[in-house]
C-alpha cells in the first residue's frame, strides 16, 4: 500500500508507523511527495498529518527534520518550527540564521517560522533582513517574516507600510494592505477600509481585511457591510467558494435577517441572495469543493431563498444616489430608466460607465447620454469605451 495513504489513512497501526519511519529515517523522498500532495488533500487531512509527524518526534530524532526544509509547505512549517524550538531551543538558532541566509526561499519561510517561536531578544540582528523579506514575492516567506516583525514590534517596517497606502500604484496599496493585515494591526483599520472604497483591487482588499477583524464585528458597521458586499462580489473568481466556512457567512446572514434592516444590509442580503442561488444552480462553480463547502453553500442558499425580494429591494434603494459607498451595487437592482439616468451626472467615472452599460443592456442607450458622457470625461480611454457603447 502506498505510505502517503498509510500516513494519511485512518489506520492508527499503519500511520503511525509511517510516521515514525519519516521522523526516525530522514526520509526526505517520502516527504517531498508528501508536500506534491498539498492541492489534492483536504485541510483536516493535512492538519491530521502534521499532528502524527509532531508526535513521531522526540529529543532523539527531531534534527531529522531539518532535512526536510528544502521542501516547503505551509501545511507543516509551523509544527516543524514548533519542533525544531521545543528541542533545539536557542542551541538551534546559529544554524537557523545561516539557513536564512543563505537557504532558498522555501527554507527561509521554515527559517521566519521558527525565528516566531524565538524570543524577541535574540533577534536584533535579523530585523533589517526581515523588513526586505517581509516584500518577498514568495507569500509564505514574506507572511511569516511580518510575523516576526509584528513580534518584535517593528515600528519601521509597520510605518512604511502605512506610508505605501497612499502609493498611486494599485498593487503597492494592495501589498501594503496584507503587509498590515499579517502585521496584525487593528489600529491601521479606517486607513485600509478608505483605499478598498478607492480600489480598483477592492474586492480583493476586502477579502483580506476578516483576517485582521472578524466578520461579526465588522457587519456592526457600514463600512463593514461595504467589506462583506466586495467578498460575496468575489466569490468565485477571486474568492473560493470554500472561504464561506472560514469567514462564518451562514451565521453572518442569520445574524442580519433577525435584525432590524438597513439599505445597506438590505442590499447585501440581495446581493447574497442572488449569489448562492447562482452558486447553487451551476455546478462548475462548486465542482472542486469539498462536501463541507458544497454543503455550507447549500445551507447559505436555502438560508436566503426564503427572503422576500420586494422587502429587500424597496430598502436597498435608500443607496441608489451618486455619494453612497454602495451605489455601485445598488445600481444593478434599478429598474427605471429614469433612476439610471439621474446618475450620469456624476464624477464617479466608474459609475458612469456603468451606468451607460446598464442603459445600453435595457436597450435604453441614447446619443444624447452618451455626447453628456463624453463632456463629463477627459481621458482618452474612457471616451473610446464610451464611443465603443
Amino acid at each position: 500500500m502506498d505510505l502517503i495513504k498509510k500516513l494519511t489513512g485512518k489506520n492508527p497501526a499503519e500511520y503511525e508507523n509511517v510516521a515514525k519511519c519519516l521522523v526516525d529515517n530522514s526520509d526526505v523522498n517520502l516527504f517531498a511527495k508528501l508536500v506534491k500532495q498539498d492541492d489534492f488533500l483536504f485541510d483536516f487531512v493535512k492538519n491530521n498529518v502534521a499532528k502524527r509527524i509532531r508526535f513521531a518526534c522526540n529529543k532523539d530524532n527531531y534534527l531529522n527534520l531539518m532535512n526536510f526544509l528544502k521542501y516547503y509547505s505551509p501545511s507543516y512549517d509551523t509544527m516543524i518550527a514548533s519542533v525544531l524550538y521545543e528541542y533545539g531551543s536557542l542551541e538551534l538558532l546559529p544554524a537557523m540564521k545561516e539557513v536564512f541566509l543563505n537557504g532558498s526561499d522555501g527554507e527561509k519561510a521554515y527559517a521566519a517560522k521558527y525565528f516566531s517561536f524565538v524570543p524577541k531578544e535574540y533577534l536584533g540582528d535579523l530585523i533589517p533582513l526581515l523588513r526586505t523579506t517581509a516584500i518577498s514575492d514568495f507569500d509564505p516567506l514574506s507572511a511569516n517574516s511580518i510575523e516576526v516583525l509584528a513580534k518584535v514590534g517593528d515600528e519601521i517596517s509597520k510605518n512604511d507600510a502605512i506610508s505605501r497606502l497612499n502609493s498611486e500604484d494599485e498593487f503597492e496599496r494592495y501589498n501594503a494592505v496584507k503587509f498590515l493585515v499579517a502585521y496584525q494591526d487593528k489600529d491601521v483599520l479606517p486607513n485600509i477600509l478608505e483605499v478598498m472604497k478607492k480600489s480598483t483591487l477592492s474586492e480583493n482588499i476586502a477579502s483580506e481585511i476578516p483576517f485582521l477583524v472578524p466578520l461579526e464585528e465588522l457587519i456592526k458597521t457600514e463600512d463593514g457591510i461595504l467589506v462583506l458586499c466586495n467578498i460575496i462580489n468575489a466569490i468565485p473568481e477571486i474568492i473560493s467558494p470554500a472561504a464561506v466556512i472560514d469567514y462564518e457567512l451562514y451565521t453572518i446572514f442569520e445574524g442580519l435577517i433577525k435584525s432590524e434592516l438597513s439599505g445597506a444590509s438590505a442590499l447585501l442580503l440581495r446581493l447574497a441572495k442572488d449569489k448562492f442561488a447562482e452558486l447553487c444552480a451551476n455546478e462548475e462553480y462548486l465542482f472542486d469543493c469539498d462536501k463541507n463547502t458544497k454543503d455550507e453553500v447549500n445551507a447559505i442558499n436555502n438560508l436566503l431563498s426564503n427572503i422576500n425580494d420586494n422587502k429587500l429591494k424597496n430598502m436597498l434603494y435608500e443607496e441608489l444616489y451618486d455619494g453612497s459607498d454602495f451605489v455601485l451595487f445598488a445600481v444593478d437592482y434599478a429598474d427605471e430608466i429614469e433612476e439610471l439616468e439621474a446618475l450620469l451626472d456624476t464624477e464617479n467615472k466608474t459609475l458612469l460607465l456603468k451606468v451607460l452599460s446598464l442603459l445600453k443592456s435595457k436597450q435604453a442607450l441614447k446619443d444624447s447620454h452618451k455626447k453628456f458622457a463624453l463632456e463629463m470625461l477627459s481621458e482618452g480611454e474612457l471616451k473610446e469605451i464610451v464611443e465603443a457603447l
